[in-house]
Parts: C-alpha cells; sequence; structure tokens
C-alpha cells in the first residue's frame, strides 16, 4: 500500500479514517495473560505491552522479527538565535557517525536487535527562523512526511523513530506550547546544555515564535511547517504512515514526542499505535507524556535522542512477548489456579 502526503487534503483524509485497534484481539491476549502461570496483573506493564502489541499486530501471540530504527536528520534557523549550545555543523559530523557506526544509537540497536537507517534532510539547507516566519514551506513539510512515510521497511512489525538536529528541542517545546498552552518555560529545557542566560534567552524566542501563530488555525501540516523542522516532519509522516500499516511504534524523547502532538492535536486517538519509550530529562517532556495521558516504559534520566530511549524500551517490550508468548497456561502445566 502506497502512503501518499502530496497534499494536506490527504493528510486530512488518512487522519479522519485511522485504523483502531483490533479490541477482538487483544481481548484474547488479555483472557491469555489471565490463564498463564502467575498471579494475574503480576508482570505489571508487561501484561499491557504484550497486550497492546497483539492488539495492533492483530495475532494473540505477537511477535518482533523486524524492528526498524529510522533516524532522520536536519537543521534549524531557529538555532541561529544561540538557543543551542553546539553549532549546526554537529548535525552533519553525527550523521556520519551514525552512519560509520560509533554513536550510541549504533550500539543500542544492535544490542536490541534492530535494524538502524539514517536519512539526511536538506542538512546544507536549514529551515527558517521560526520566531520570524513559518520554518518551511507547506510543500516542504509534505516532502519531509513523504520521506518518513517511505521510511518504513515493507517487512517492519516495530518501528522506534529517531532524530539528530541542532535547535531541534527548541521546535519541540515551541509545538508542545503551541498545542498545550501554559507558558513556554513549561515546555523550555537546557536541550544540549545552556547556562541560565541562555536559557531565558531561549524562552523568549519560544514565547515570540507561539505568539506569532497561536491566534491562527492550524492542521497538522501547518503547525509542522510554522514550528517544526525537517526531522520533526519526517517523524510525523513516519508515525502516520505506521498507524495506517497497523504498525507499533516505540517513540523516543521529547522531540520525537513532540513531533506527533500536531497529529495528536487533530485526532486525540492519533497516538493509541504509539508507546513512550522513556521519560527525557528536557523537563517539556513529563509535562507533554502527563497530557497525552501516557505513561513512558523507562525513566534513566537519558536525554541524548537518536531513538536511544526506544532503543533500550525495544528489550522491554522483547521481554514482555516471551513471557506472554512462551509461560504455560495452568491448564497445560497442570497447576490450579486456585
Amino acid at each position: 500500500m502506497k502512503i501518499e502526503f502530496s497534499n494536506p487534503d490527504e493528510v486530512h483524509t488518512y487522519m479522519a479514517n485511522l485504523p483502531a485497534i483490533d479490541t477482538a484481539t487483544a481481548d484474547q491476549a488479555h483472557d491469555r495473560q489471565q490463564q498463564l502461570t502467575k498471579p494475574p496483573g503480576s508482570l505489571g506493564r508487561l501484561e499491557d505491552l504484550a497486550i497492546w502489541m497483539a492488539g495492533w499486530q492483530g495475532q494473540e501471540k505477537p511477535q518482533i522479527k523486524e524492528p526498524a530504527c529510522l533516524i532522520f536528520a536536519g537543521n534549524h534557523g531557529v538555532a541561529q538565535n544561540g538557543v543551542s549550545a553546539f553549532p549546526p555543523e554537529v548535525t552533519e559530523q553525527m550523521v556520519l557517525t551514525f552512519q560509520h557506526g560509533g554513536a550510541a544509537i549504533n550500539q543500542l540497536c544492535q544490542a536490541a536487535g534492530a535494524s538502524l537507517n539514517v536519512f539526511p534532510l536538506s542538512l546544507d539547507n536549514p529551515t527558517a527562523d521560526f520566531s520570524e516566519q513559518p520554518a518551511m514551506s507547506v510543500e516542504d513539510t509534505l516532502a519531509a512526511m513523504q520521506i518518513g512515510a517511505d521510511a518504513i521497511p515493507d517487512d517492519a512489525d516495530l518501528i522506534l523513530p529517531g532524530e539528530m538536529g541542532i535547535g531541534n528541542t527548541s521546535s519541540a517545546a515551541a509545538l508542545s506550547h503551541l498545542v498545550f498552552g501554559g507558558q513556554a518555560d513549561t515546555w523550555t529545557g537546557r536541550g544540549t546544555g545552556l547556562d541560565d542566560d541562555r536559557l531565558a534567552h531561549k524562552i523568549s524566542i519560544i514565547t515570540k515564535a507561539v505568539n506569532r501563530v497561536k491566534s491562527q488555525t492550524l492542521d497538522p501540516v501547518a503547525m509542522l511547517s510554522e514550528l517544526g523542522g525537517r526531522e520533526l516532519a519526517a517523524i510525523a509522516g513516519c508515525v502516520l504512515a505506521a498507524r495506517i500499516r497497523r504498525i507499533p511504534v516505540l517513540l523516543d524523547g521529547f522531540i520525537s514526542t513532540a513531533a506527533c502532538l500536531p497529529l495528536w492535536a487533530s485526532n486525540n486517538a492519533a497516538l493509541d499505535h504509539c508507546q513512550i519509550s522513556h521519560y527525557s530529562k528536557e523537563p517539556g517532556h513529563r509535562h507533554v507524556i502527563d497530557a497525552l495521558g501516557k505513561t513512558a516504559i523507562l525513566d534513566l534520566d537519558l536525554r541524548l535522542g537518536e531513538a536511544s530511549g526506544a532503543a533500550i524500551a525495544l528489550q522491554i517490550v522483547r521481554s514482555a512477548l516471551a513471557a506472554h508468548n512462551g509461560m504455560a497456561t495452568f491448564a497445560e502445566a497442570g497447576v490450579s489456579d486456585g
């Protein structure tokens, strides 16, 4: 099935017709959990993760055979305002490190048994400064969303979207502030390590950007065009395409989660196929997770990005399925269930 994001109307159509979880299969997986040789609920969230996977894969015993980690990289014009402790050149340098196998995510994907592909998005052409004007044209946003959709391998059964982009915590903060309101400082953190003065300046930039657009009625494509970046738009396109294909997703940290907020703002069920892999040290992330009504799988003080938290959480999901699929039922084991 070819998923096309050639114009905003197509995105609207997809958003209005999102496939739902297979509740019958999820119920079967829940019933299986009740019959396994353990007290019901004793494996906590591992049980919930197995049921969630079953419902989206449409099989009582879900499998993870081809998990795909997809990293999207982009550069941001807002970085010229001093909102990051590192220069934009670091984005391209890190992409090369990913491609040569030397980054943290390379090691974590290898440990978790996930494939890894990296997609640099016009790194020599940063987006515009979104505190002054839209970050991207609608056409550029749709093109990035299409790259995200097309990045999903045909045989993928779980997606781990990740990002790299100096300045992209500013986009994440701006989108969070736009969607959920409040004050900019709620959503804005130190990113790559800003001191107090530069953090205050970053907050002022986020406030200015959101004030520029908050009176407008914006659809998901327009939100990403105004305040996003190419890598955030690619993640949004990837996550939406995964939903259309009924592939579950492990979102990573603040940026990956915030990239999907325009989808959620359009349809509050849009992220039902997603789990949040971990709580980022970026303060806005915990607020976003709470606002979405979700609970992260891990809390390890991570703030690297790169889908690093998603790769670690993948091993937790693998453990959940190992127990769900491999344990004997009380009947099979000849054990009294009380």
